[in-house]
């Protein structure tokens, strides 16, 4: 459907879908006992209306202040949805590979997209559209399983995750279906890799659960949470990431407005931090997070139209405003120091340092994964001060040359 408003007025087919909406979920409530939301169809599609009408509210507003912002190094997609390369229909789940990518999740266009992590030009593209193998029904989520060579994606309708080849972007198996049961899931939205401890966590979002599965062969090991707002409960919680250095998991629990911190151990809960409310430390629906490598917790903030950072122990520290668009997730590259932030059909890039100190500092074993552009002026400055003996520059070591060009 395509909705077109002019000067604030909306179309009569645009009301009147509303309202037919609008109305069957009050005949669901009434005769069916269906609650207004419990429902993963009527929740999912409430989502999606929100976003139709944000891109109403949107049309008529002029630049977007992202547009303007000098923080942002590079934007893929368009305000409008689409299907071709580079476009998205709701961009989700993102995830850097340390190679030099970025994997996107195209929620309603039913693929995961592929992109370079230098300029965000278009690398490549899999899956489409069905509940066979290979075929994805929304997928939610992405993770990088670089110790088995993998793409772990959420395919969200479908009630499973799908296993495809890193190297070949071919599929390789899916595990999971919709249920309650022990590998079954309603909607999940997230996932996440343990390092430590070699297991895959997944968000269970309308079960509301964390699963966690083995990395060797993805059988089901436990699950930890249920519905609710006590510590260790959730209400469609949205958004997982691994503090590896702290042995954590980080959860935006969406509906409770809050982040909570768990045991990476055994999924108990440790402390909580944020309420609703738009104030610092307040959340309006938080969707996504990340973990940066200070350990600071990055928050897509939804409703607020904001990312917010905190410290390790939930301490708010700043937050970037993201003008009129809603973040929906947000993902760290650890090898170049970006922030990426997916919003309606957008992914933003924020560039090293560009908005929170001392975000990235260049090691010696990652000089491997640098941009191409760095390794280039990096290499040129080595092959002159090897040709000019006495120059300033042969006392410069490669590890600051890699700090200097990080910031031109």
């Amino acid at each position: 459907m395509k909705v077109v408003a002019r000067g604030g007025a909306v179309l009569c087919s645009f009301i009147d879908w509303f309202l037919l909406l609008f109305a069957s979920l009050l005949v669901a409530r009434c005769l069916l006992g269906v609650s207004l939301v419990s429902s993963p169809f009527l929740l999912c599609n409430l989502e999606h209306l929100f976003v139709v009408v944000r891109e109403i509210e949107l049309e008529g507003m002029g630049d977007d202040p992202l547009d303007r912002d000098a923080r942002i190094k590079f934007t893929i997609g368009t305000k409008e949805q689409g299907d071709a390369n580079g476009m998205f229909s709701m961009a989700r789940g993102m995830a850097f590979e340390r190679g030099g990518l970025l994997f996107v999740a195209d929620y309603k266009n039913h693929r995961v997209q592929v992109f370079s992590s230098d300029d965000g030009s278009f690398v490549s593209r899999f899956g489409e559209r069905g509940d066979r193998s290979a075929q994805f029904s929304h997928t939610g989520d992405v993770a990088i399983d670089h110790d088995h060579d993998r793409i772990l994606i959420v395919d969200a309708s479908n009630g499973r995750i799908q296993s495809w080849s890193l190297s070949s972007q071919a599929f390789l198996s899916s595990i999971g279906k919709r249920g309650r049961g022990d590998l079954e899931f309603r909607y999940p939205r997230c996932i996440a890799i343990d390092k430590h401890h070699h297991r895959i966590i997944v968000a269970d979002t309308h079960n509301y659960r964390l699963v966690f599965l083995s990395s060797i062969d993805l059988s089901f090991l436990f699950s930890v949470g249920n519905e609710g707002s006590r510590p260790g409960e959730f209400k469609y919680h949205h958004g997982l990431a691994i503090d590896d250095d702290r042995h954590r998991i980080i959860v935006c629990d969406t509906n409770n407005h809050r982040v909570q911190v768990l045991s990476l151990i055994d999924g108990s809960f440790l402390f909580e931090f944020g309420s609703y409310g738009d104030q610092p430390c307040q959340f309006n629906r938080p969707h996504g997070l990340c973990i940066d490598n200070q350990g600071r917790i990055i928050v897509a903030d939804w409703f607020n139209c904001r990312l917010q950072s905190f410290t390790h122990e939930g301490h708010h520290i700043s937050s970037f405003d993201c003008g009129t668009e809603n973040p929906l997730d947000v993902a760290f590259d650890e090898h170049r120091g970006l922030i990426a932030f997916s919003a309606g059909h957008r992914v933003h890039v924020i560039g090293a340092n560009q908005w929170l100190a001392d975000t990235f500092t260049w090691r010696p074993d990652l000089h491997r994964y640098a941009p191409k552009s760095i390794k280039q002026a990096v290499s040129t400055m080595t092959m002159i001060r090897s040709v000019v003996d006495d120059s300033a520059m042969s006392m410069i070591p490669n590890e600051l040359l890699f700090e200097i060009f990080s910031f031109l």
